[in-house]
């Protein structure tokens, strides 16, 4: 198993870091040309996100190898019902050549650990299909209250 440290990302290298990684994560999985205009889109979107969401990096040597990002969602309060708080784990990704290291296991515990410490209510995600077998692992199941509308083409 490789040595990694998982930190919270919020500095200016950090985020180039996830710039990085989030390119890789595109090439890998849907190719195509480089996009010059993108790391000035992610760093805009971050200001505006880190907000609402909580960023991980993954680093081994000192290179950012993995990274995660939480959603927090707080739902409407109501009479005699608290807001209540959830959260949503998107973003989750390692480089191919660090993965089946435990890295993606140690990211996902400072998630988990992230959530039960600020009293979220559940996770949730939408995992690719190669990625299914890992979360069960770490216990997420099946969520057969939500309903999905796909936007329409």
């Amino acid at each position: 198993m490789l040595e990694v440290l998982i930190c919270v990302a919020d500095g200016a290298d950090d985020v180039e870091a996830m710039v990085d990684l989030r390119q890789q994560w595109t090439r890998e999985h849907r190719g195509g040309p480089r996009d010059p205009g993108f790391a000035e889109r992610f760093r805009r979107w971050f200001a505006t996100e880190h907000r609402q969401r909580t960023f991980w990096l993954a680093r081994h040597g000192g290179t950012a190898v993995g990274m995660a990002n939480l959603l927090t969602f707080e739902r409407m309060p109501g009479p005699s019902i608290d807001s209540g708080r959830w959260g949503y784990l998107g973003n989750m990704y390692v480089t191919a050549e660090h993965r089946n290291a435990g890295i993606g296991g140690h990211l996902l515990a400072a998630v988990v650990e992230h959530a039960d410490e600020h009293g979220l209510e559940r996770l949730v995600l939408s995992p690719s299909a190669r990625s299914v077998p890992f979360y069960r692992r770490a216990g997420f199941d099946d969520a057969h209250q939500l309903l999905l509308r796909p936007r329409p083409d």
